[in-house]
């Protein structure tokens, strides 16, 4: 009975081994998925610029701050923050009674010194004249060597009246159109078409020399002033093209030209101010923060394109093609990002080839067929 068991017990186990052999299959039976519709691209090592980052705020090329040169009460203001202007125009007026009184006053002076010309005009002319006859009448021996040195002292003295009223006169139009000019302060214009910045006065206050009142700049091309280490400047040349971020126009960039290195550098900083032309831009303001990237000289990178990368939690990867087109996870180490390219620091070499939009599927162990 033992015998006939284990006779049975072997003919179970071979049976059982047989049908476990004709289900297991190799590994070379296994072929892999074919996956089509995806592009490809192998990866090269580039030349990317090293730039340096210039931070400056924009202004325009031309601003003023108008000051009082005299002491007064302001009567009027005829302009707030953000109104335009134009050339010459009248933008503060102050009391200016004393002024114009002071003007009235050298003016009459002025027109009085003209009627003194006249009349030591008239009365130099007629001694000239008299002093005339008598030196035909001393020539002639009938008039005494005392007469005529008399009438001859007063052709000088009449002379001398004359020089000394046109003196007085220059200094009474002198004084006239100092008067004048100072009337004129009391009457701030712009000194070129802009627009109004600041305003910091209001009507009925008292206006100080030097004290500003009113910010203006011009109207016209906005510049970036930005400060540039000096290891730099010597880089940099009159008219060179700049790419410019300004942070309030985050969707857009800019190229701007240098119109100005300062020669002068900070002693401070060690750094120099660099004028950057910025083109018309709707949205660009004065006052604005903005960068400046600045070349200094380059670098090797690996750079992958951003549509290969996949993200798998806080880990960026790619999918990589090996010798047979079968498809495999790479985790990689990412860097700077170029344009619509990032740098890899490790994870991939040059020559590799990586897969392009892979989307959310799965490729790993598929053959990848690569679209034309």
């Amino acid at each position: 009975m033992n015998g006939f068991r284990s006779i049975l017990f072997v003919l179970l186990s071979a049976t059982t081994l047989a049908l476990a052999g004709c289900n297991r299959k190799s590994p070379e039976s296994i072929a892999p998925s074919l996956v089509t519709g995806l592009a490809v691209a192998q990866l090269h090592v580039e030349q990317i610029p090293n730039t340096v980052d210039a931070i400056g705020t924009v202004h325009a090329r031309e601003s003023a701050a108008l000051s009082s040169q005299v002491m007064g009460r302001v009567t009027s203001v005829a302009v707030r923050e953000g109104d335009l202007v134009h050339a010459g125009q009248t933008l503060v007026a102050l009391d200016d009674a004393q002024a114009r009184a002071d003007v009235e006053r050298t003016r009459a002076a002025a027109a009085g010194s003209e009627q003194d010309v006249e009349v030591a005009q008239t009365e130099a002319s007629l001694a000239s004249s008299t002093l005339k006859r008598y030196q035909l009448l001393r020539d002639r021996k009938t008039v005494s060597p005392q007469e005529f040195d008399e009438i001859e002292r007063r052709s000088q003295a009449a002379a001398a009246r004359l020089e000394s009223a046109r003196s007085q006169m220059l200094a009474a139009k002198a004084s006239e159109a100092g008067a004048g000019a100072v009337a004129d302060y009391a009457h701030l214009r712009a000194p070129f078409a802009g627009i109004v910045t600041a305003r910091h006065i209001d009507p009925g206050a008292m206006a100080a020399p030097g004290m500003p009142l009113l910010e203006l700049e011009k109207a016209g091309t906005l510049q970036l002033n930005a400060a540039v280490d000096e290891s730099l400047v010597r880089t940099l040349q009159k008219g060179m093209p700049v790419p410019v971020a300004v942070a309030a126009l985050s969707s857009q960039s800019l190229t701007g030209r240098i119109a100005q290195i300062v020669p002068a550098a900070d002693p401070a900083s060690h750094s120099f101010l660099v004028k950057i032309d910025l083109p018309a831009v709707a949205g660009l303001r004065s006052g604005m923060f903005a960068t400046a990237e600045i070349g200094s000289g380059s670098h090797s990178v690996l750079l992958v394109p951003q549509s290969a990368l996949v993200t798998h939690g806080s880990l960026n990867g790619v999918w990589i093609l090996d010798g047979n087109r079968i498809a495999w996870l790479r985790y990689v180490t990412l860097g700077a990002k170029h344009g619509h390219k990032v740098e890899v620091l490790s994870g991939l070499s040059a020559g590799e080839t990586v897969v392009l939009s892979p989307g959310d599927r799965e490729l790993g162990g598929n053959r990848i067929e690569v679209r034309q």
